[in-house]
């Protein structure tokens, strides 16, 4: 399959996702349709073409896939009377024109798969699969579990839904709220898994950053008001700016090395002003933290200028909001630049005594990583390369594996 067919079919598989949903219910069912006519088009566009509106052809096979799962044995126990109001439904003509061909369903599937009566992590692990377009692995790997236990959340997510009859309309004010906080974690994670792919030869999957972009431009546009909604939109703007300068042919290029001039000032210009407009406000949300810390470093004009002491007191501010490992850990790397390698070494050691950021899975690998940095900056090449070592050998991304073993072996 080329890149532009999968590009397609992943833009297009939350829409048709969408169209099937709104039109059958039973969003489990729709989403094994939705598979199956991504699978026909894999097979059929790269030898055939594209056809002239793909959307459209996907929704039929989607269509008539779904039928047929509704006639199976154990479906026509349950939904028979479903089935033929369907069937009925897509003989009518006044149905025919389905709206989903002009509709952007996405951010309405994405509220869906927030529904308030799903837990927090099954909201998020849903989306990722029916919105974002993740595999499983790569949901297990954002949220540090296996492949398996993420593989039973989502089935049992989706069985959730069904059962509790949820249907395919935007939320109310209710209940929009209890729902939001899910939608940007999200988008948060689709963003992250795109900016770092969890493995593979690219270090960067700029479909799902893009992707993740775009639903965040569509949430701040139906919530202009929201300053984490602006903040978490900045803050991606701000990061996907540096994404060019990341890497020189197959190499991984650490930000204090980077070529600043291929940063996008677009972006940046962007993402600065959003998270200045809101920082005004004094409604302080972890987003927010993350976009002022993002701008901290597009402001300076090169690393010797970012002012440090600044992030790390911003890191500490996040950590207060939302202590997790993975803050913990970029506050390590603050401090040390702010104050030196030892002070940072010596706050790795407390918080892993505290907390075992070396044992976390989402922090597990990096924290070695961070502590091979700091061993090289005071000194200690000997140590810094096992670690580097170390590091290496716990990340599937080729592309990072191979700049930490390069970073081991030029220390010897």
């Amino acid at each position: 399959m080329t890149p532009n067919v999968e590009h397609l079919l992943r833009t297009e598989a939350p829409q048709v996702l969408g169209a099937l949903v709104r039109r059958f219910g039973h969003f489990d069912i729709a989403e094994d349709a939705v598979q199956e006519a991504m699978l026909v088009a894999s097979r059929a566009w790269p030898t055939d073409g594209v056809p002239e509106n793909p959307r459209s052809w996907l929704i039929r096979i989607g269509y008539r896939r779904m039928v047929d799962l509704l006639r199976t044995d154990q479906a026509r126990r349950r939904r028979e009377r479903h089935a033929g109001m369907s069937e009925l439904a897509m003989r009518d003509p006044s149905r025919q024109a389905s709206p989903a061909l002009e509709t952007d369903d996405s951010l309405t599937l994405l509220l869906l798969c927030c529904h308030p009566t799903l837990s927090p992590t099954s909201q998020v692990a849903l989306t990722l699969r029916a919105v974002g377009g993740l595999t499983t692995t790569e949901i297990a790997h954002a949220h540090g579990t296996t492949e398996n236990t993420m593989g039973a959340r989502i089935s049992r997510a989706k069985q959730h839904l069904a059962r509790a009859g949820a249907r395919f309309t935007p939320p109310t004010d209710a209940d929009r709220d209890s729902r939001m906080n899910a939608v940007m974690q999200v988008l948060y994670l689709i963003f992250n898994e795109g900016y770092t792919a969890s493995a593979g030869d690219e270090l960067t999957r700029v479909d799902l950053t893009r992707e993740a972009i775009r639903l965040t431009r569509m949430l701040r546009d139906s919530l202009p008001d929201d300053p984490e909604v602006t903040g978490l939109l900045a803050l991606m703007l701000l990061t996907e700016s540096r994404r060019a300068a990341r890497t020189d042919g197959d190499v991984l290029v650490p930000l204090d090395e980077q070529d600043r001039t291929g940063w996008d000032p677009e972006l940046i210009r962007e993402g600065i002003g959003l998270i200045h407009n809101v920082w005004r406000r004094r409604e302080v949300g972890t987003y927010q933290l993350q976009a002022a810390i993002a701008a901290v470093h597009a402001a300076a004009a090169s690393p010797d200028q970012t002012d440090w002491p600044q992030i790390a007191a911003l890191y500490l501010g996040l950590e207060r909001l939302s202590p997790t490992a993975p803050v913990r850990l970029s506050r390590v790397v603050a401090v040390a630049h702010a104050y030196g390698p030892g002070r940072g070494l010596a706050l790795l050691d407390d918080l892993n005594r505290s907390y075992h950021l070396d044992e976390d899975p989402l922090t597990r690998q990096r924290e070695r990583a961070i502590r091979a940095h700091l061993l090289e900056m005071t000194g200690d090449t000997a140590g810094a390369a096992a670690w580097y070592r170390e590091a290496a050998s716990l990340t599937r991304n080729q592309v990072e594996q191979r700049y930490l073993q390069r970073r081991a072996h030029r220390l010897g």
